[in-house]
């Protein structure tokens, strides 16, 4: 799937991939998406908890390997 931007959180812990997602969303336009990567397990409920709570799109979620592989488009 193609990303209008890549986020690597690959190595933080809970909760920097959402704080880090939510910081580069503010900076995108509706409708593009962002791609996440994290390591932390506990992304996965996170990040699909925080999509949904702030009217983005949860793509697609795909685990590669440890990294998880996230994509949302911002609402």
């Amino acid at each position: 799937m193609n990303a209008d931007k890549v986020l690597d959180a690959k190595g933080l812990a809970c909760p920097m991939p959402i704080v880090k997602t939510r910081k580069e969303m503010k900076d995108m336009e509706s409708g593009q998406i962002l791609e996440i990567l994290a390591t932390d397990k506990g992304a996965k409920a996170d990040i699909t908890a925080w999509a949904k709570s702030g009217g983005h799109e949860l793509m697609e979620i795909e685990e590669a390997g440890d990294v998880l592989k996230f994509w949302i488009k911002k609402g």
